[in-house]
């Protein structure tokens, strides 16, 4: 294979002393190739994404792909070698510490996040894959504090899964002829290009999570990607598996046309809980019969949550693929009671998964591993899923997954601060370049703050009445705002430039995306574009 021509592609940004070893003419090579050849395409779906119209009772299931779901005699690929058992997984940033707890933590599988919980800043980018080489490797190592973490012998390392970066989000920092690459297929050729065959030598693959799709045709450009990906790298067909996060609502009503498309490359579904109530908000929240109540009170209980998660283990179980629960984002302290309440919570909702035919899920922190592990062993023994679980006693209708109006709860002024807070707290650290934050004992990552974001706008679209008094207008959410603001100046010094500066690129971002009179679609690309950008040329 002759070398790439890199004279079209421009890096900016700063340099890091490994930047060569990472940036090499066959990592960039592929993420040039495939920005030539499916670049164009990812952008036509996000204008369809854009101009993509539901009935006046929300999306429905396709008609035109109903031949699909009815075809019992297909299956997917399953789970690839490392990924046939999956009762708990850890998700977390790429950073090299987190690299070493999560891969040491006792779960079955890492979910390497360049998404949700890693603020895309461009160190934080090349450095996390300089940390999943050294993972893979098995040479990463850390010193902290006078303390050096390092990969365990004695235990077996959990599998990684690298999640890329959403189809919406570029990478501004990586230029072809001007137009910045796919964050998505950037994060995922320097991967691939640097670690599949080393992954194959070692029994495993290369794995990943694909976040935020929307659609069944999103799913087969992702398939299409693969495809040609392994040809380019010289991989057998079907090497790469996906899990597909199932976290938008639109995703939802197109669960078994994702698999189709995937299904020489497709591993399982997760159910991405946080994203889904964010997307539910987005789809729905103009409909006042469609307002949800403060963030606690959506829980996986509620019909049409319960409806969601149901429906995606009957799928996944059909089509032999892997159904992975949600996250469980709750933090171990310091204080025992605390603890044991955080414990207990889990362990209800990580037996509710296992009782319901999940084969495995989600934690945030290494401490909540043995308790995951636990729920789900209690139910599959030594077996490594359920598959066979097939839940055919499963009936969801479109209006079940609609059915947000049974949700119960209230809207209440600890809430709506507790919205604030937690946009604010997220924001501050994420322009600081921390992308998953722990807040009041959870860890909140850029799902958590768009779900905060998104009531705050559509509380005050509806005046929705407050359950301890008024309703939520713009002027109480800026009243709110601005106390919530004051620790930000306090930090740097009241009156102080830097405080100034600081509370009004909080205060800005806020407003223009939770108080506008339309909502933005996603809170990231905005803070990206203005805040995270190095525009230095190399």
């Amino acid at each position: 294979m002759c070398s790439p021509t890199r004279s079209d592609m421009t890096l900016l940004g700063s340099r890091g002393p490994r930047d060569d070893e990472m940036l090499t003419d066959g990592a960039l090579g592929i993420v040039r190739m495939l920005h030539h050849k499916f670049d164009d395409a990812r952008r036509a779906l996000l204008l369809a994404r854009e101009t993509r119209t539901f009935g006046p009772d929300g999306p429905d299931f396709l008609p035109e792909t109903a031949s699909v779901r009815e075809d019992d005699t297909w299956r997917v690929a399953g789970a690839g070698p490392g990924l046939e058992d999956r009762r708990v997984e850890i998700t977390g940033p790429v950073d090299r510490k987190m690299t070493i707890n999560a891969m040491n933590s006792g779960a079955r599988c890492w979910l390497a996040d360049f998404e949700d919980a890693t603020s895309p800043t461009w160190r934080n980018i090349v450095d996390g894959q300089v940390n999943l080489h050294d993972a893979v490797s098995r040479v990463i190592e850390h010193e902290e504090n006078g303390k050096t973490y390092r990969l365990a012998a004695d235990r077996e390392l959990a599998t990684i899964v690298v999640r890329p970066r959403g189809l919406h989000l570029d990478e501004r920092h990586v230029r072809v002829n001007g137009r910045p690459v796919s964050a998505a297929l950037f994060d995922f050729g320097v991967y691939l290009h640097h670690n599949a065959h080393r992954l194959v030598a070692q029994g495993l693959g290369p794995y990943f999570y694909l976040p935020k799709l929307e659609s069944h045709l999103e799913a087969r450009w992702w398939d299409d990607v693969f495809t040609c990906a392994e040809r380019w790298a010289g991989l057998p067909h079907g090497t790469i598996r996906a899990t597909v996060l199932i976290e938008t609502l639109p995703a939802a009503f197109e669960m078994e046309e994702i698999l189709h498309e995937l299904r020489d490359h497709a591993a399982g579904l997760n159910a991405g809980r946080w994203d889904y109530i964010f997307s539910t908000i987005k789809v729905l929240g103009a409909e006042r019969d469609h307002v949800l109540p403060d963030r606690t009170d959506v829980t996986m209980s509620v019909p049409h949550m319960r409806a969601y998660t149901e429906l995606l283990v009957r799928t996944c179980h059909r089509r032999g693929a892997h159904a992975i629960g949600g996250m469980a984002a709750l933090i171990p302290g310091r204080d025992p009671a605390t603890n044991e309440r955080a414990f207990a919570a889990v362990r209800a909702d990580k037996d509710r998964e296992a009782a319901d035919g999940f084969d495995g899920s989600w934690v945030a922190h290494p401490g909540l591993v043995a308790t995951c592990d636990d729920a789900f062993s209690a139910v599959l023994g030594d077996h490594p899923h359920q598959l066979d679980r097939t839940r055919e006693d499963v009936d969801v209708a479109a209006g079940d997954l609609l059915a947000t109006g049974k949700t119960g709860g209230a809207v209440t002024a600890s809430g709506l601060r507790t919205n604030v807070a937690v946009l604010l707290g997220y924001l501050s650290s994420w322009l600081e370049g921390r992308g998953a934050v722990a807040i009041n004992g959870l860890m909140e990552d850029a799902a958590t703050a768009e779900i905060s974001r998104c009531q705050i706008w559509q509380w005050i679209r509806h005046e929705v009445p407050i359950d301890d008094g008024g309703v939520v207008t713009r002027r109480l959410v800026g009243d709110v705002l601005e106390r919530e603001l004051i620790p930000y100046a306090l930090e740097e010094g009241i009156g102080s430039a830097e405080a100034d500066a600081r509370t009004s690129v909080l205060r800005d971002l806020v407003v223009r995306t939770a108080l506008a009179e339309d909502l933005p679609p996603f809170l990231t690309s905005i803070a990206y574009a203005e805040h995270l950008v190095e525009a230095a040329a190399r």
